[in-house]
């Protein structure tokens, strides 16, 4: 007896899983009634499978509580949400006092200062999450569905990429961990928590800081995580560029699968920047707004700066500037990728016509257009005739070299690509106001 017809599993977020097996074979399953269940290609990329490339990814959404999959789990979500990011940084900011001894520093004002832009990145990065989540789901989000229209090359390096893309997360979180840990306790070490109808034996200090410290790892991972998750996505627009690129190694590469294959790429390319377009003009407008906003105070104000009443800001910085690098250097890599494949074209269209001309002068040579004898014929007068079929090959060449030439951007927001060019703007920009506060400084000061 044959075993029962298995649907699907489902995905991270409920929503049916597709396997590449299925897709390249719709008729399979009537060729292999006799074959195991668990040894059917259509298993090949189960989320039973313990080595399933997105395995480290649901552990570490379900750790940090991010597990939207079921109403249990969404609730759970947003009640931890709303108490790390609102609510336990409202009550460290208010209930902190300096103690008298300690007048010559005000790590209050510094305090809030970071605690309002490390919320509002972790608010935009959650509901990010949790809008990709309820539309796409996790696999769609990474495109690791159509990995099955893909080469070999870019399949295997893009388990790599899968592998290595929490090394990112590491390297940021991880160095910042402990400095964030060294400043907390000197922090909590220094100020007074006081809140009423609580006895001053109760160690307020020591819970506080606590939900401090976790209240920061998961407002910096949550943000990070959606950083690490474009820049996945551009990896993976990258190496489909460089499968693209081997389309163009020699002349006999036909036009029409390199159209094609450009045409799923740019495809894939304009909805990524349509999902991530909010959270990065967020980001950008956020850490603007913060950075400039504790550049201003850092400057005008008259207490002495040290890593006590300080040390929180340097650390927000960093993370907001990492992060926010991590998304742009992503976005102009992949765009610098789509802008150099017109030249790429336009050298292989070239070396397509000068073979198929020098191939044409040695099969046919006949005298020019005037009429002239053989004896009086100069050997480098030749006439090349082309065929009905050379000349639709070249067109078809020529066609797809216009095409990229008006179809080469990468990664955009709103209508503009993300590369060199507006990052250059976006510096002169940043420059600018740069200088406009340092000059009212110097003028108030």
């Amino acid at each position: 007896m044959n075993p029962p017809a298995a649907t699907p599993p489902h995905d991270f977020t409920g929503k049916r899983m597709s396997f590449s097996d299925d897709l390249n074979h719709p008729n399979e399953e009537l060729d292999q009634t006799n074959v195991p269940l668990l040894l059917r290609p259509s298993y090949a990329r189960s989320k039973s499978i313990i080595f399933d490339e997105l395995r480290n990814f649901r552990i570490s959404l379900k750790w940090c509580a991010l597990d939207h999959s079921s109403s249990i789990g969404k609730l759970i979500s947003f009640v931890l949400f709303v108490f790390l990011t609102i609510l336990v940084p409202l009550f460290s900011s208010l209930c902190i006092q300096v103690p008298a001894s300690s007048p010559d520093d005000d790590p209050i004002s510094f305090n809030k200062l970071v605690n309002i832009p490390e919320s509002g990145l972790a608010i935009i990065g959650f509901f990010s999450l949790s809008c990709f989540f309820r539309r796409y789901g996790l696999r769609q989000l990474l495109l690791l569905d159509e990995l099955q229209e893909d080469s070999a090359y870019v399949r295997s390096r893009y388990a790599r990429e899968l592998e290595k893309a929490f090394r990112h997360l590491t390297y940021i979180i991880l160095p910042s961990f402990f400095l964030e840990l060294v400043h907390k306790i000197i922090f909590f070490s220094n100020v007074k928590i006081s809140v009423a109808h609580i006895s001053a034996g109760f160690p307020l200090n020591s819970i506080v800081f606590v939900l401090a410290l976790v209240s920061w790892v998961y407002r910096t991972g949550v943000f990070l995580l959606v950083c690490v998750l474009f820049r996945l996505t551009c990896e993976l627009q990258n190496l489909r560029f460089e499968g693209l690129h081997k389309l163009f190694e020699g002349c006999g590469s036909d036009a029409g699968v390199i159209f094609r294959e450009h045409v799923r790429i740019k495809r894939q390319l304009s909805v990524t920047s349509h999902r991530y377009r909010f959270f990065i003009i967020g980001c950008l407008v956020t850490m603007t707004v913060s950075q400039f906003g504790a550049l201003l105070m850092v400057l005008a104000s008259k207490y002495d700066k040290t890593f006590f009443n300080s040390g929180d800001l340097m650390i927000c910085s960093a993370v907001q500037l990492s992060g926010v690098f991590l998304c742009l250097i992503g976005a102009t890599r992949i765009t610098h990728r789509a802008q150099g494949i017109v030249s790429i074209a336009t050298r292989w269209h070239m070396l397509a016509t000068n073979a198929r001309a020098e191939s044409e002068q040695g099969k046919t040579q006949v005298p020019d257009a005037i009429g002239s004898s053989d004896t009086d014929s100069d050997p480098s007068d030749v006439y090349v005739s082309v065929t009905t079929q050379q000349a639709s090959s070249f067109q078809t060449r020529q066609a797809l070299v216009t095409y990229l030439q008006h179809n080469h951007r990468g990664i955009t927001l709103y209508g503009y690509a993300l590369d060199r060019g507006l990052l250059h703007t976006l510096f002169a920009f940043e420059f600018s106001l740069v200088m406009w506060i340092l000059s009212k400084v110097v003028v108030l000061s």
